[in-house]
């Protein structure tokens, strides 16, 4: 009636109310609360300076200019995972030398910085350039085939430029490398510019592959031929995942040599072989196809292999320091991991504690959980749709890899 006021909520009010909700803390699931706490804990750190902190298994560690230095390349590394699981985790098209974006990204600023006095702010983001176009190049005529041209061809291009940085001292500084500006001599800052990197990549990726256009990229991996059918390119999908794979492969490598290498871009730190192979094991460990796993095993990943590099103690029977063979001891761990839990630690983990919420509730056999929170697990890969006939998605990316592979050589498929 003419006169009474209505309590319904006006369409503005019901869209701030809305994003309120979205942005509430007791509105998340429990995966999204652990994952903004370690981010807190991330932030803070440099705040801790100067104190100790307890970490179960390793005591008591203290919090100072060496420790914020190998979280710096920590962040750096867990970016480089992110950015290798986006293309590869997703389109199922393996990258075995994702190594040359970080390369090309690192040596392109340092160059531009040391040898035509470009300003940092200017040289590092012409490194992101130059490696969005070696993505461009290399992504045009490899993705449009069909097979495993494309990981053949990625495997052997870092191998191509390292060679020629090697034999380019003049411009590349050779092995020794190339000695350039820093964007900070105090840890701190740097750790700054590290973290907010691993941040904006960590919610650019994870808004793209929650988006229509990860669901597209999910669909490549499983069944190129039926998103053709759906009247999609696969191809440019593909490219679009690669060259924003490579563009931020190639800021993470410029802002690195900035800042954790101290200004100093060498081959080995940049385009050696074993960096790609690092990047792949830590995406495959954290969970493949899921970017969160991707960033946590980065993390990991570089920092144990900091603390293998520095234990003092000889291997019985072989005479050798760890220190030495710190590689292939971490190969073998690898390989005992994947082997107990192939699906990766954060699918893993997601899946055990979903489980365990299931069992505990009582009457309804785990259906009637929260909803938000399901989906919430579903996305990280260890929901729904996470294995598909008993195979997890590591299994089903390397057997299309097999076949591909058997294809190319004549042996066809013995499926």
């Amino acid at each position: 009636m003419a006169g009474e006021t209505s309590d319904a909520p006006t369409a503005e009010e019901y869209e701030e109310r809305s994003l309120l909700e979205m942005v509430d803390p007791r509105g998340f699931g429990w995966p999204t609360r652990v994952g903004l706490l370690g981010l807190v804990l991330l932030a803070v750190l440099p705040l801790l300076r100067g104190y100790g902190v307890a970490i179960p298994g390793l005591g008591i560690v203290r919090v100072n200019s060496l420790l914020l230095g190998n979280f710096t390349g920590a962040l750096f590394f867990a970016v480089f995972a992110m950015s290798w699981d986006v293309v590869s985790g997703y389109t199922g098209e393996i990258s075995f030398g994702h190594g040359l974006f970080f390369g090309i990204g690192g040596f392109t600023s340092a160059i531009l910085n040391a040898d035509f006095g470009l300003g940092l702010m200017m040289s590092i983001p012409l490194g992101m350039v130059a490696a969005a176009i070696a993505g461009l190049l290399i992504g045009v005529p490899s993705l449009r085939l069909q097979g495993p041209y494309f990981s053949l061809i990625t495997l052997v291009t870092p191998i191509i430029v390292l060679g020629l940085f090697k034999f380019w001292p003049e411009l590349t500084g050779g092995a020794t490398g190339k000695f350039t500006g820093t964007l900070s001599v105090d840890p701190a800052m740097n750790y700054a510019y590290a973290f907010l990197l691993f941040v904006f990549t960590l919610g650019l990726f994870l808004a793209i592959t929650r988006s229509d256009a990860g669901i597209v990229l999910t669909a490549i991996r499983e069944d190129e031929l039926a998103v053709e059918a759906a009247g999609l390119n696969p191809a440019k999908f593909k490219l679009f995942a690669f060259i924003l794979s490579g563009t931020i492969g190639g800021l993470a490598g410029a802002m690195y040599v900035h800042t954790y290498l101290g200004g100093i871009a060498t081959p080995s730190d940049l385009l050696a072989l074993v960096i790609s192979i690092e990047v792949i094991i830590a995406a495959i460990l954290g969970g493949i196809g899921t970017i969160v796993g991707a960033a946590v095993a980065g993390l990991v990943l570089f920092l144990f292999r900091i603390y293998i590099a520095n234990i003092n103690a000889t291997v019985p029977v072989l005479g050798v320091d760890i220190a030495e063979i710190y590689f292939f001891l971490f190969l073998a761990a690898t390989f005992l991991f994947l082997f107990y839990i192939p699906e990766g630690m954060v699918p893993r983990i997601l899946r055990a504690v979903r489980s365990r919420e299931e069992s505990a509730d009582d009457g309804t056999g785990g259906s009637g959980g929260d909803g938000g929170e399901e989906q919430e697990v579903a996305a990280d890969g260890a929901g729904p749709g996470w294995t598909e006939g008993g195979s997890t998605t590591l299994e089903r990316i390397v057997a299309k890899f097999t076949r591909e592979l058997r294809e190319l050589t004549g042996g066809g498929d013995d499926r």
